[in-house]
């Protein structure tokens, strides 16, 4: 994606495109999987932790991030794909943990199934997360 492609991005979800903002943003879109913000912190030097963590809870405030809690040590970033800063998200997906070594994965063509909630539960987000060894674990 060109700078261009991601300020659209941001302004689509309601976030004014800033300079780290956009560096971010092409970061996570850049990753292979899931990041956490001590990842993030690390690909980006120019940037510091408070301001990588502030950028990081806009986005999940305009559904520019999902934010998953990877059943290990802590929570992990990956850019929504979904058009617009609204509720619903389309691109929500599997994610597997692996166990030995603590990485997070999209399993992208494995949707979230639907789940049918009782009258009066208000569903805001769903967190399918697998565990187990991941194929390089695995073969070890």
């Amino acid at each position: 994606m060109k700078i261009e492609d991601f300020e659209a991005l941001l302004v689509a979800h309601g976030v004014k495109p800033t300079a780290n903002r956009i560096i971010i943003a092409k970061t996570l879109a850049a990753a292979e999987r899931p990041m956490s913000l001590s990842e993030l912190e690390y690909k980006i030097l120019s940037i510091d932790k408070s301001g990588v963590f502030r950028a990081l809870t806009l986005f999940r405030d305009h559904h520019l991030v999902h934010v998953i809690e990877d059943g290990g040590d802590g929570v992990r970033y990956e850019l929504c794909h979904s058009h617009d800063g609204h509720d619903h998200d389309d691109d929500q997906h599997v994610h597997f943990y692996c166990e030995r070594c603590h990485r997070t994965f999209c399993i992208a063509d494995t949707p979230i199934p639907a789940v049918t909630l009782p009258p009066g539960f208000r569903l805001a987000s769903i967190n399918y997360m697998a565990k187990g060894l991941c194929p390089e674990c695995a073969a070890r």
